[in-house]
């Protein structure tokens, strides 16, 4: 996801039947995740689920973890979507992304029980990194600064601080909780920053 996009790949992004395959596909997975743990289910029978072929599948996705990674990315951003959060400054993106983690860890505990045990920090932290190099090609940043490893830091501060505010009893509400984390994490881009 760190490649940039060729003018294929941004037309391939957009194509109708692209963006159906891969729909198709994750939903196939969805579905698989509700009867079989991950690691007994087979790229074929995402495909067959799905009403694929496995040519299709190898054409999206290199392997099964990278279509979770993809579901994962497409449902975080859809929960970002959903609270109407928008992206117009620095601190408004930083919030944002905050409450989608928030949001992200919350609706996980009312999906299927496999979904719930997945390893969420393996698909969310690099959802979330790829939001923030998306954001840094936007911005400079001080000479010698390390933009993949200010992301990395950035995505498991905000997925370390969610987590913890997931796991304890009578938790804040997650807009409050965002507050905190972005007076957290606001500080590793600052430093960063020109």
């Amino acid at each position: 996801m760190t490649d940039t996009l060729q003018s294929g790949d941004i037309a391939e992004a957009t194509d109708p039947r692209v963006l159906r395959s891969r729909s198709m596909l994750m939903e196939s997975l969805s579905r698989l995740l509700t009867r079989k743990e991950l690691n007994d289910i087979s790229i074929q029978e995402i495909a067959d689920e799905a009403g694929l072929n496995r040519g299709t599948f190898y054409l999206h996705y290199p392997d099964k973890n990278a279509l979770l990674q993809a579901m994962t990315a497409a449902r975080f951003r859809s929960l970002i979507t959903r609270r109407g959060l928008t992206f117009t400054d620095c601190d408004n993106a930083l919030r944002a992304i905050s409450l989608g983690v928030l949001d992200y860890l919350a609706d996980t505990a009312g999906c299927p029980s496999q979904l719930t045990k997945l390893p969420l920090e393996g698909s969310i932290i690099p959802a979330v990194e790829d939001i923030f190099r998306e954001g840094a090609a936007h911005h400079e940043a001080r000479p010698g600064t390390d933009v993949e490893l200010l992301a990395a830091a950035a995505a498991w501060a905000i997925f370390g601080a969610a987590s913890r505010w997931y796991q304890t009893p009578d938790r804040i509400p997650a807009e409050e909780m965002a507050a905190k984390i972005e007076a957290l994490v606001k500080p590793i881009f600052l430093a960063a920053s020109i």
